[in-house]
């Protein structure tokens, strides 16, 4: 016996159903026998749980709507490119045109909250508003929102964070819940009235003397339907349970608080509306009881046939789909009612839009990883381009033509190996290295006596497949940094191979005797912020891009100061192109070791 108990799934929803439908029956009509002794307090409990449900039901819809509003401006302050072009220090038309499209965002995404009165976005540096607003809200009392809004917004002791709850603030009489984010630059919010919050349930039958309100904290009134007569209302004992409340305790008081601001949805339902159907119930409380006691089992059977069998046959899909099977589908059964078939057939819809967008997001980030790695490979230096046929025309003048032929060949085979390597993302070490060697030579023409370079790779290396450009790229910055005309300086290619690491590496590294990266310098590119200061190291910023997309965290690249000076630029690349057979990711993360 005990063992069949014990094999019962009381977790599950059928076994909860039936439970709750004994649950509520059988108490039912036991209390339905002893209506005489006990059916005011029946009849308060049922006003008040019922009542208390609604409430909590739309406090929850009210506090989901506001989460929803906080995450929709962080996205709309983060993501908006409108909203992030009024950051920054642009110029005026380019600003006008911005707030025009923020204010168009706004107004349309007015329309999407229903519990929202308005949205606005403040330039904290140009102290300038853009707003959008619905409802009663005339010319003053927008004013008056405007400078609460401004005053929050350069307010430095408020804290604006998502954890920070909705502010309640009265304007023109009217009390508002306001929200306001804000950043260095920008400010961004909204607000709605108490009014608009308690319009769902505007038209909740509290009787002539009741009344759905709003009050604080402290139990002060802030918004009500309608004026309360009984001014003994207490609303300070919380609401975790309803209470008799007024001059002489004829009022019930049901409430819920809100997570989201300190306010509570309070309802105040007199006691004469509550007991009105009171004589009627004593008298069918005989006849419910023998009809609830008959309905029982008939209730159980049609809940199983109607409800708990083809829930449990979406359950069992739906544990097929999350083992990562999606090609299942749930079996058709005509007998099942409408409600269920259209639940099957949105359900088989949305399992197919899954997997169809499951691949397609998937070929879209290959697709993009592929196109910012060849764009990022196909960055060539104008000025290299352009000093080389310097060059050749200064050599033309004097008549060296063995000189002449020799650049002219390594131009060649310099244009040559860039754009064959376009269409590669790895090459072999040896051409790599027979391309660097190739750029030193065109320097050494262009820049006679002033560096010398040394190259020592180990043969073994010679056939490790990297991506192409990265070396001469980091050879050319050296050559832009570190090469003076005052001072021969001399540039060291090395690498080996660590097989002692987590998997087997080349070690690369590229040194010279120059004056070394300045602190600035080597703050930018660890930080990846070379590509924007002024493009000074693009060509570090570039590497580092191609390592984070090419291989994600399984490289990386180290720039630091040689002793007593000099510049190092140190490459680590995995020997195996891929981990474990599986392509990376886009969102592959990079780390820089410091």
């Amino acid at each position: 016996m005990f063992s069949h108990i014990k094999a019962i799934p009381w977790n599950s929803i059928r076994v909860k159903l039936v439970l709750g439908l004994l649950g509520v029956a059988i108490p039912l009509i036991a209390l339905l026998i002893y209506m005489s002794y006990y059916s005011v307090n029946v009849i308060h409990n049922q006003v008040a749980v019922s009542n208390k449900n609604m409430i909590s039901i739309q406090m929850r819809q009210i506090d989901n709507q506001l989460s929803e509003i906080e995450r929709h401006l962080v996205n709309l302050s983060r993501s908006e490119v409108s909203v992030l072009t009024m950051k920054d220090a642009v110029p005026d038309n380019t600003y006008m045109m911005a707030k025009s499209d923020v204010s168009r965002k706004l107004s349309a995404d007015l329309s999407v909250y229903p519990y929202i009165d308005g949205l606005f976005v403040y330039s904290l540096p140009r102290h300038d508003f853009v707003e959008a607003y619905k409802g009663p809200m005339n010319y003053n009392g927008l004013l008056k929102m405007r400078e609460y809004l401004q005053e929050s917004s350069t307010n430095q002791d408020r804290f604006y964070g998502m954890e920070a709850n909705w502010q309640l603030q009265v304007i023109e009489g009217t009390y508002y819940a306001i929200k306001v984010l804000r950043d260095d630059h920008i400010s961004i919010g909204s607000w709605v009235s108490l009014k608009t919050l308690m319009s769902p349930l505007s038209v909740l039958n509290t009787g002539e003397t009741g009344a759905m309100l709003f009050v604080d904290d402290q139990g002060k009134p802030l918004y009500s339907t309608k004026p309360l007569q009984d001014e003994a209302l207490d609303f300070t004992h919380g609401f975790n349970s309803y209470y008799m409340s007024g001059k002489d305790k004829d009022y019930l008081i049901v409430g819920e608080t809100s997570k989201k601001a300190e306010l509570s949805m309070v309802a105040v339902i007199p006691d004469k509306l509550t007991l009105e159907n009171l004589p009627y119930l004593k008298k069918t409380a005989a006849f419910l009881s023998a009809f609830a006691i008959l309905l029982l089992p008939v209730s159980l059977w049609f809940l199983r046939k109607v409800l708990l069998r083809p829930l449990q046959k979406i359950v069992q899909v739906m544990r097929r789909i999350g083992e990562g099977n999606f090609n299942v589908r749930i079996e058709k059964v005509p007998s099942a009612p409408e409600e269920f078939q259209l639940v099957y057939r949105t359900f088989d819809r949305m399992v197919s839009q899954i997997e169809k967008l499951k691949i397609d997001v998937y070929e879209e980030q290959l697709s993009k990883q592929r196109a910012e790695l060849k764009q990022l490979q196909l960055q060539i230096n104008p000025h290299f381009f352009m000093n080389s046929l310097n060059i050749l025309y200064h050599l033309a003048q004097v008549k060296r033509y063995e000189l002449i032929q020799e650049m002219t060949l390594c131009l060649v085979q310099y244009f040559r190996y860039m754009f064959q390597s376009n269409n590669q993302s790895l090459v072999l070490f040896k051409d790599e290295l027979q391309h660097t060697r190739n750029y030193l030579r065109i320097q050494q023409l262009r820049l006679p006596y002033q560096f010398e370079s040394e190259i020592h790779v180990p043969e073994y290396l010679l056939e490790t497949p990297v991506p192409p450009l990265m070396l001469q790229t980091i050879v050319e910055n050296t050559i832009k940094h570190a090469v003076r005309a005052d001072v021969r300086t001399t540039l060291v290619i090395e690498a080996f191979l660590d097989d002692l690491a987590e998997e087997p590496v080349i070690c690369l590294t590229v040194r010279d005797t120059g004056e070394g990266f300045t602190d600035e310098v080597l703050e930018a590119v660890r930080s990846g912020q070379a590509a924007e200061a002024g493009r000074e190291h693009i060509g570090l910023w570039n590497v580092r891009e191609r390592l984070r997309l090419q291989y994600g965290n399984r490289a990386r690249m180290d720039c630091y100061n040689d002793d007593p000076h000099g510049a190092v630029v140190e490459l680590v690349i995995p020997v195996s192109p891929v981990q474990d057979g599986k392509e990376l990711s886009d969102d592959a993360s990079f780390t820089d070791r410091g």
